[in-house]
């Protein structure tokens, strides 16, 4: 019934450097209506991407965080910098999502109106298990 939780990285290609490494993706009813409600804080590098958005309301939030919205080619057409509590963004119509940022990760990465962002899911290298004992002996061979 219910979704797993997916995570994905934001990186802003026209500056090269990233907004986030963990990103939760809502794009659920209950997810986006949700977002940021009930946390007290977001950790470094982590933040929640609401498809589809174009604008939010931080009603109910106990914290300051940053706000990009971007449109369906995740190209930035705007920003709210330390957005405090019971605040409304009005929709921007050329935004198609907005991606919730821990306060500073604006002006950290240097974000500006325009850059090209990639979002995309990170997912680790796995290493083939040996399947015998030869194979097992070959790896560690190999690595020597």
């Amino acid at each position: 019934m219910f979704q797993e939780s997916r995570d994905v990285f934001v990186y802003n290609k026209t500056k090269e450097t990233f907004l986030a490494f963990r990103v939760k993706v809502a794009d659920s009813i209950v997810g986006r209506l949700v977002g940021l409600l009930g946390r007290r804080s977001l950790k470094p590098d982590s933040g929640v991407w609401i498809v589809p958005a174009n604008a939010i309301h931080t009603i109910g939030m106990m914290f300051t965080f940053d706000v990009v919205m971007i449109d369906k080619h995740f190209k930035v057409v705007g920003f709210r910098e330390l957005v405090k509590p019971c605040r409304i963004i009005l929709p921007n119509l050329k935004a198609e999502s907005v991606i919730e940022l821990p306060a500073h990760t604006v002006c950290k990465s240097r974000t500006e109106i325009g850059d090209q962002l990639i979002i995309e899911r990170y997912e680790a290298k796995k290493t083939p298990k040996p399947d015998s004992v030869e194979e097992q002996v070959q790896l560690t061979q190999a690595s020597r």
